[in-house]
């Protein structure tokens, strides 16, 4: 009982109140006891009007000056000033009152009283901060107990902890997460919220006290409770709270926060800080209709149907009720490990197929469009591993390049509806042979979308890196950190664009619902992100300290590889669209007798192996083909 009269500020107010009346009473004392020798002192009358006023007076003047408003604990500098102006304040008013009604009031006694009771109230607060706030704290925290600071102040607190005080009062839920969960303090960037409590628990300050409030209320997690902050500050405020070496815990998005079913209780959604938190983009939304009328009972098929996108198409092509999926993938462990997930997520309700092939066998291919009749083509199947392709441009060029033009120029033969072919922003002023390689096929995809045969529609989406993707660099980063590092980064300077997997899908798909062939549509990737900073937040969400615990070592630019990359060539505008991450970049027109007379003389020289030639065409294919040297040059920031 005691302990919850505690927790509740209202009775602390009222302790804290009494114990001031307390002060005031026994500083009337000592004052007058020590002017007793100077004869200065009051008659027992007039001591007890004094005591009587000066108590009705100081309480209203410190509660006037905010001295109620803090939690004893958090008591500072500026604190103890508004205990001083209130004593100051009381005192003389009470003064002036006990003149009036005693008559002759000695100045020495009112000077002496005021600073005996600065000195008593403000070193009560002192001795009760460091001394029983601490023992009541450990005493009242079982070792079970997990002292949490929550960061936002909101209806989304207010709504958390109301269902962990409902869960700690109910004899159900012992060893329930919600149950030892203990909040110690919030903190809101709306000053005006300051002083104020929820659900028994204080605002104490701003996020940029963070590091202070962390040091003096000793929490061992903090949980981020704003689920409507924009993506810029939500993305500022985490990575301040990684610096303090604590788990961090999120509420979702809002648009993500899920009120039905097993998601009743906003606590229960609660999850650890993930990578993209950081990465200050706003959530992506698109036209969930749109796209059901695009796909819904459509014979659809996904080259690299296995791979990070490839998969991640399959599965959100599922969701909206395809009359078939066909999965072509030449890698089968991939292939088998998506065909299972969606026969145990969909058993029968599914018609997929899954085969093995590859894009570089045109016969092979045309039997597939030739059984299967495929009215939707997502062409992800692709080489992406910028050094490895370095080392093997001959790999590059049969795969992206004429794998490209075997599966479009098929798609166009068969009369499917339209072929979405995934670009890379590795396309757009490329500096190795695998952006070359996708800038050309690009190129045939606006060749065939130009020449405008058959009712086939060709659409090119282009976009940054995900997050973890194959061969992206987070999955890299965590196997590093795990095992005590050193993380590796190739450059101080190197920037990327990251997107989430299922983000980028969603808006390829949308992308090619309202194409109507030609287009190449940009995805906007937000701002692009350091690498070197993708690396340190990492490194303390393991609750690690970046060059202290793990180190980061940079090792170089790779064989091909860019300070920073684009997402739009020079010669191309930017159209929107109705989706506003979603914009269509304008392409000029292609010379069609000089592309095919230079892609054939590419592709013998690739059949043939030689490899001088064959880079020598992808230059004169793509004129914007230069040397990373050539281009780090340009954009390498000066020191």
């Amino acid at each position: 009982m005691i302990r919850q009269l505690l927790t509740k500020f209202k009775y602390r107010k009222i302790l804290l109140a009494l114990a001031d009346a307390f002060i005031i009473v026994i500083a009337a004392l000592i004052t007058n006891f020590l002017l007793v020798p100077l004869s200065f002192f009051l008659s027992r009358e007039d001591l007890i009007v004094s005591m009587i006023v000066n108590v009705i007076c100081g309480l209203l003047s410190l509660t006037a000056f905010g001295a109620y408003n803090k939690l004893w604990r958090y008591f500072h500098t500026k604190d103890y000033l508004s205990c001083i102006f209130g004593v100051v304040t009381g005192v003389l008013v009470s003064s002036l009152l006990t003149k009036l009604l005693a008559g002759h009031f000695p100045l020495a006694y009112t000077v002496l009283h005021c600073c005996v009771v600065i000195i008593g109230i403000c070193l009560f607060r002192f001795i009760f901060r460091t001394a029983f706030i601490d023992l009541v704290s450990l005493g009242r925290r079982e070792a079970s107990m997990q002292p949490t600071l929550i960061i936002g102040g909101g209806q989304a607190c207010r709504a958390m902890l109301r269902e962990i005080r409902n869960a700690q009062k109910s004899p159900y839920q012992n060893g329930n997460a919600m149950t030892q969960i203990d909040p110690v303090c919030i903190l809101d960037d709306d000053r005006a919220k300051i002083g104020r409590e929820i659900e028994g628990v204080q605002i104490v300050g701003t996020t940029a006290e963070l590091a202070r409030f962390v040091e003096e209320s000793h929490p061992v997690q903090i949980i981020f409770c704003i689920p409507s902050c924009p993506e810029q500050e939500r993305s500022a405020i985490l990575a301040q709270c990684l610096k303090t070496g604590l788990p961090v815990k999120v509420i979702p998005l809002l648009g993500n926060v899920l009120f039905e079913e097993a998601h009743t209780t906003l606590l229960g959604q609660v999850r650890d800080i993930r990578v993209e938190d950081l990465l200050g983009r706003e959530p992506v939304t698109f036209d969930m209709e749109n796209i059901r009328h695009f796909i819904s009972g459509k014979v659809c098929m996904v080259t690299g149907g296995g791979g990070s996108i490839g998969s991640e198409l399959v599965r959100q092509i599922a969701r909206y009720a395809p009359a078939q999926i066909i999965i072509v993938d030449i890698y089968e462990n991939n292939a088998y490990e998506i065909q299972q997930e969606l026969r145990m997520e969909y058993g029968d309700s599914l018609n997929l197929v899954t085969l093995i092939a590859s894009v570089r066998d045109y016969y092979r291919m045309n039997q597939i469009f030739s059984r299967y009749k495929p009215q939707i083509v997502f062409h992800a199947a692709a080489h992406k591993h910028v050094p490895l392709m370095e080392a093997a441009p001959m790999e590059a060029i049969k795969n992206n390049v004429l794998g490209t033009f075997h599966t479009a120029t098929l798609a166009q033969f068969h009369n499917a509806e339209k072929f979405v072919m995934i670009s890379t922003d590795k396309a757009v002023n490329p500096t190795n042979v695998m952006g070359a390689s996708k800038r050309c096929c690009e190129m045939i995809v606006q060749y065939l979308a130009q020449q405008q045969e058959g009712q086939t529609e060709f659409v090119t989406t282009r976009f940054g890196n995900v997050l973890g993707s194959n061969g992206s660099v987070i999955p890299l980063f965590r196997r590093q950190i795990e095992k005590g590092g050193p993380v590796t980064v190739t450059h101080p300077d190197v920037t990327r664009y990251f997107m989430t997997i299922p983000e980028a899908v969603s808006l390829v798909m949308e992308a090619a619902a309202i194409a109507h062939g030609g287009e190449i549509f940009v995805l906007d990737m937000g701002k692009p992100v350091r690498i070197v900073t993708l690396a340190e937040n990492l490194i303390r969400m393991y609750g690690k300290v970046p060059n202290q615990d793990i180190e980061i070592r940079f090792t170089g630019l790779r064989p091909g590889e860019k300070i920073r990359e684009e997402l739009l060539m020079n010669e191309e505008g930017l159209q929107k669209t109705s989706n506003k991450l979603i914009f269509i970049g304008q392409q000029i027109d292609i010379d069609p007798d000089r592309f095919i007379h230079d892609l054939r003389r590419l592709k013998d020289a690739a059949i043939e192996n030689d490899e001088q030639l064959a880079v020598e065409m992808l230059h004169e294919i793509v004129p914007a083909f230069v040397t990373p040297e050539e281009f780090n040059a340009k954009n390498t920031p000066a020191s």
